[in-house]
């Protein structure tokens, strides 16, 4: 006799093992209690959890050593109190940074990208300015919340004899990986993105490219420095690839008031560009955003407002195709314990233009 349709699916749920609810976690924070800057999250499938990676701060995890700390939330407004997902070891080339940690899954690991400095390792000098070694270097851990474990010795990715910061891993359409990187104001004077191929082990492959220069965005507003001369700045780099195959970057440097995250598109749809600059994302000393995907499907950005002191801001994304555009800020998340950009409450527009904004 054939079962029915409803016998047969008890039959099959009866066979299927039971999938196991994530443990709960003890999260008692919200961001308005989280120290972090620059922050990145991963959004985990198989936990459900959402990491938040930043820079390790003692006021936080009780331990003074260089490195990254993580957070774990499974509904982004619930927090654990952070542990620490990496160390820098003693004697190595830097002293100081853990900038701008970004996490990603590469060929079944997870490596952690983050940026280290040491303002006594002179390499030279630029105008008024001496130069000193600064760059990404690269830890590998088995599980997304670590330990990481450095690769290679510590030696930065990019050339030791360049400033760079904020690496970021892009995987092309053909698989393969480059570095996007910051190269530093401090030594050009007019900062750049810059993109270098990778290997599959995520070493140099080939030489840099320029991308584009800070001063290329018509909203960047040069900084004057106490030595005399104005420097024009890039920060935090990401690679995001539109739903209709666009390739679009968020970036972050100063406008008029204070810290923005922007975007800019190739025209090419490659990395090599050229590279249009769309405008500002989020302004009032806000930036070195990213982009995740909700478990609910959502698209989301993180950032940190104000560049000192900071605090993690959510914000709800659309993907327009050919750019990003804020849907809202998701105050019922991320606490808005500072005043929000008066252009979310009615919903305007980001792109620099509408006045007040």
């Amino acid at each position: 006799m054939r079962p029915t349709a409803a016998l047969a699916a008890l039959l099959l749920a009866a066979a299927t093992p039971a999938v196991a609810a994530p443990a709960p976690l003890d999260a008692p924070l919200v961001m308005t209690d989280m120290h972090l800057h620059d922050p990145w999250i991963v959004a985990d499938e198989a936990s459900r959890t959402y990491y938040l990676f930043t820079r390790n701060e003692a006021a936080m995890t009780g331990d003074k050593r260089l490195g990254t700390m993580v957070y774990a939330s499974r509904d982004l407004k619930h927090w654990t109190k952070p542990k620490l997902a990496f160390v820098l070891p003693e004697g190595l080339w830097a002293n100081a940074g853990a900038w701008a940690p970004e996490v990603h899954r590469w060929k079944g690991k997870w490596y952690l990208f983050t940026t280290f400095h040491n303002s006594k390792a002179v390499i030279g000098k630029v105008g008024p300015r001496e130069t000193y070694r600064r760059g990404t270097v690269l830890a590998v851990s088995d599980t997304v919340d670590g330990t990481y474990t450095l690769v290679r010795g510590g030696e930065p990715i990019v050339d030791k004899a360049q400033m760079t910061l904020d690496g970021s891993l892009y995987v092309d359409p053909k698989g393969k990986p480059w570095i996007v990187y910051a190269h530093e104001w401090w030594q050009m004077v007019d900062g750049t993105i810059e993109a270098a191929p990778l290997k599959d082990d995520l070493s140099i492959a080939g030489p840099a490219r320029v991308l584009f220069k800070a001063s290329e965005g018509p909203w960047v507003v040069g900084q004057k420095q106490p030595l005399g001369d104005t420097v024009f700045v890039t920060d935090g780099p990401e690679l995001y690839r539109s739903k209709t195959g666009a390739l679009l970057m968020l970036w972050s440097s100063y406008g008029e008031k204070g810290y923005v995250e922007a975007q800019a598109r190739s025209k090419s749809g490659g990395i090599e560009g050229p590279w249009e600059q769309l405008g500002p994302l989020v302004q009032r000393d806000s930036g070195h955003g990213m982009v995740f995907k909700s478990f609910d499907g959502k698209l989301m950005m993180v950032l940190h407002r104000p560049f000192a002191n900071a605090l993690g801001k959510l914000y709800e994304m659309r993907d327009d195709g050919d750019r990003l555009s804020v849907v809202r800020e998701a105050t019922e998340l991320d606490g808005e314990a500072y005043p929000t950009h008066p252009c979310v409450a009615g919903h305007s527009s980001f792109d620099g233009v509408t006045p007040g904004c």
